[in-house]
């Protein structure tokens, strides 16, 4: 399934450390594959319609939603950062 990313998405991936960027990278290969994969442990937003997040790592999450056959990555941050504002 095709990935765009959001504006923030990029913005927020562009601080991480180049060695969570490599994580982000594979979570990403991961959601192109299935984003159901058991690595990911995807799950809705919790109180949030339509938005899912993914674990890059124990620490960082992604956050991603459905628009057709799209995913678009909307945020990529430390867990509590990221879904403060999924």
């Amino acid at each position: 399934m095709p990935i765009q990313f959001a504006e923030r998405f990029v913005k927020q991936y562009e601080r991480l450390p180049k060695t969570i960027q490599g994580k982000v990278d594979k979570a990403l290969r991961l959601l192109d594959a299935d984003f159901r994969h058991p690595g990911l442990r995807s799950h809705p937003v919790e109180g949030v319609e339509e938005i899912f997040e993914a674990s890059v790592d124990a620490k960082y999450r992604m956050t991603f939603e459905r628009h057709g056959n799209v995913f678009v990555v909307r945020n990529v941050d430390n867990h509590d950062e990221c879904l403060k504002n999924p």
